[in-house]
Protein backbone atom coordinates (compact mmCIF):
# COMPACT_ATOMS: atom_id res chain seq x y z
CA UNK A 1 0.00 0.00 0.00
CA UNK A 2 1.46 3.39 -0.20
CA UNK A 3 2.25 6.28 1.26
CA UNK A 4 -0.37 8.50 2.04
CA UNK A 5 2.11 11.92 1.45
CA UNK A 6 4.22 10.31 -0.87
CA UNK A 7 2.87 7.93 -2.64
CA UNK A 8 5.32 5.40 -2.57
CA UNK A 9 5.92 1.84 -1.85
CA UNK A 10 6.50 1.25 1.53
CA UNK A 11 6.30 -0.25 4.77
CA UNK A 12 4.00 1.84 6.93
CA UNK A 13 4.18 2.78 10.13
CA UNK A 14 0.85 4.20 12.21
CA UNK A 15 1.59 7.53 14.14
CA UNK A 16 -0.66 9.77 16.07
CA UNK A 17 -1.33 13.18 15.00
CA UNK A 18 -0.84 15.66 17.95
CA UNK A 19 -2.74 18.78 18.64
CA UNK A 20 -6.31 17.70 18.49
CA UNK A 21 -8.34 14.65 18.08
CA UNK A 22 -6.95 10.95 18.79
CA UNK A 23 -6.21 10.67 14.66
CA UNK A 24 -3.67 8.33 13.59
CA UNK A 25 -2.04 8.08 9.82
CA UNK A 26 -0.18 5.23 8.79
CA UNK A 27 2.89 6.96 6.50
CA UNK A 28 6.37 5.69 5.11
CA UNK A 29 9.49 6.08 7.79
CA UNK A 30 10.70 8.66 5.20
CA UNK A 31 7.78 10.76 5.65
CA UNK A 32 7.99 10.22 9.50
CA UNK A 33 11.74 11.94 9.59
CA UNK A 34 10.48 15.15 7.08
CA UNK A 35 8.04 16.28 9.51
CA UNK A 36 10.77 18.08 11.38
CA UNK A 37 12.82 19.09 8.14
CA UNK A 38 10.77 18.41 5.06
CA UNK A 39 12.49 18.14 1.08
CA UNK A 40 10.61 19.28 -1.16
CA UNK A 41 12.07 16.25 -3.73
CA UNK A 42 10.16 13.71 -1.50
CA UNK A 43 7.30 15.19 -1.24
CA UNK A 44 6.20 16.40 -4.66
CA UNK A 45 3.12 14.38 -4.14
CA UNK A 46 1.79 16.23 -1.46
CA UNK A 47 -0.80 18.54 -3.99
CA UNK A 48 -2.44 14.91 -4.79
CA UNK A 49 -2.29 13.67 -1.75
CA UNK A 50 -3.59 16.33 0.41
CA UNK A 51 -6.82 15.20 -0.51
CA UNK A 52 -7.06 12.18 1.45
CA UNK A 53 -10.49 11.16 3.41
CA UNK A 54 -8.46 10.84 6.61
CA UNK A 55 -8.32 13.85 8.50
CA UNK A 56 -4.63 13.12 10.60
CA UNK A 57 -3.26 12.77 7.07
CA UNK A 58 -4.97 16.69 5.77
CA UNK A 59 -3.40 17.92 8.95
CA UNK A 60 0.08 16.38 7.91
CA UNK A 61 -0.15 17.38 4.67
CA UNK A 62 -0.87 20.89 5.48
CA UNK A 63 1.76 21.30 8.28
CA UNK A 64 4.39 19.40 5.43
CA UNK A 65 3.27 22.24 2.73
CA UNK A 66 3.69 25.23 5.46
CA UNK A 67 7.11 24.03 6.21
CA UNK A 68 7.97 23.81 2.34
CA UNK A 69 9.56 27.21 1.10
CA UNK A 70 8.16 26.35 -2.73
CA UNK A 71 6.21 27.86 -4.59
CA UNK A 72 4.36 24.57 -5.81
CA UNK A 73 3.75 23.63 -2.27
CA UNK A 74 2.34 27.68 -1.68
CA UNK A 75 -0.02 26.82 -4.54
CA UNK A 76 -1.07 23.94 -2.83
CA UNK A 77 -1.46 25.22 0.41
CA UNK A 78 -3.97 27.94 -1.02
CA UNK A 79 -6.13 25.50 -2.40
CA UNK A 80 -6.21 23.00 0.48
CA UNK A 81 -9.49 23.06 1.69
CA UNK A 82 -9.96 21.48 5.77
CA UNK A 83 -13.07 22.37 7.94
CA UNK A 84 -12.86 24.36 10.83
CA UNK A 85 -12.16 22.03 13.41
CA UNK A 86 -9.34 20.04 11.05
CA UNK A 87 -8.00 23.48 9.90
CA UNK A 88 -7.50 24.58 14.09
CA UNK A 89 -5.82 20.91 14.28
CA UNK A 90 -3.34 21.71 11.81
CA UNK A 91 -2.73 24.65 13.17
CA UNK A 92 -2.31 23.55 16.81
CA UNK A 93 -5.33 26.03 17.53
CA UNK A 94 -7.69 24.89 20.40
CA UNK A 95 -11.04 25.60 19.09
CA UNK A 96 -12.78 28.28 20.61
CA UNK A 97 -16.41 28.20 22.37
CA UNK A 98 -18.98 30.67 22.64
CA UNK A 99 -21.19 28.22 24.85
CA UNK A 100 -20.39 29.61 28.83
CA UNK A 101 -22.12 28.39 31.95
CA UNK A 102 -23.61 31.08 34.67
CA UNK A 103 -20.43 31.71 35.98
CA UNK A 104 -18.70 32.46 32.59
CA UNK A 105 -16.68 29.13 32.28
CA UNK A 106 -16.08 27.85 28.69
CA UNK A 107 -17.95 24.75 27.68
CA UNK A 108 -17.16 21.92 26.16
CA UNK A 109 -18.79 18.56 24.50
CA UNK A 110 -18.46 15.83 26.60
CA UNK A 111 -18.65 18.19 30.00
CA UNK A 112 -20.75 17.81 33.02
CA UNK A 113 -22.50 20.68 34.12
CA UNK A 114 -25.18 20.77 37.02
CA UNK A 115 -28.46 22.40 37.03
CA UNK A 116 -28.37 25.94 39.75
CA UNK A 117 -32.25 26.10 39.21
CA UNK A 118 -35.44 24.08 38.92
CA UNK A 119 -36.52 24.09 35.16
CA UNK A 120 -39.82 22.71 33.97
CA UNK A 121 -39.44 20.83 30.60
CA UNK A 122 -41.76 21.32 28.15
CA UNK A 123 -43.08 18.07 26.91
CA UNK A 124 -42.43 16.16 29.60
CA UNK A 125 -44.13 15.48 32.72
CA UNK A 126 -41.49 16.20 35.23
CA UNK A 127 -38.96 19.17 36.25
CA UNK A 128 -35.35 18.88 36.41
CA UNK A 129 -34.45 19.86 39.94
CA UNK A 130 -31.52 22.13 40.76
CA UNK A 131 -28.33 20.47 41.62
CA UNK A 132 -28.95 17.46 39.02
CA UNK A 133 -25.53 16.62 37.24
CA UNK A 134 -25.98 16.62 33.00
CA UNK A 135 -23.13 14.44 32.06
CA UNK A 136 -21.75 14.53 28.21
CA UNK A 137 -23.41 17.54 26.82
CA UNK A 138 -23.71 18.55 23.57
CA UNK A 139 -22.94 21.94 21.94
CA UNK A 140 -24.85 23.66 19.12
CA UNK A 141 -22.58 25.12 16.90
CA UNK A 142 -25.22 27.99 16.02
CA UNK A 143 -26.65 28.37 19.12
CA UNK A 144 -24.19 29.70 22.25
CA UNK A 145 -27.08 29.84 24.53
CA UNK A 146 -28.43 26.17 24.59
CA UNK A 147 -26.60 23.08 25.39
CA UNK A 148 -27.90 19.96 24.85
CA UNK A 149 -28.37 16.79 27.60
CA UNK A 150 -29.98 13.77 29.38
CA UNK A 151 -31.81 13.81 32.34
CA UNK A 152 -33.88 11.49 33.66
CA UNK A 153 -33.30 9.37 31.03
CA UNK A 154 -34.79 11.76 28.11
CA UNK A 155 -32.42 14.13 26.37
CA UNK A 156 -33.76 17.97 26.44
CA UNK A 157 -32.20 21.77 25.21
CA UNK A 158 -30.71 23.59 28.24
CA UNK A 159 -30.14 27.44 28.32
CA UNK A 160 -26.37 27.98 29.53
CA UNK A 161 -27.69 30.41 31.65
CA UNK A 162 -28.89 27.77 34.44
CA UNK A 163 -26.41 25.55 34.16
CA UNK A 164 -22.31 25.71 36.34
CA UNK A 165 -19.98 23.51 34.59
CA UNK A 166 -19.11 20.70 37.35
Amino acid sequence: MPCPLCETDAILIEISVSGGPTGTAEICQTCIDQLDAPEPAHLRALPSTMWSENPAVQVLAHRLLSKLDTDWARDALDILYLDDDTRAWALDVPMQTDHKDANGVALSTGDTVVLIKDLTVKGAVFTAKRGTAVRGISLFSDTPEHIEGRVEGQRIVILTQYVKKK
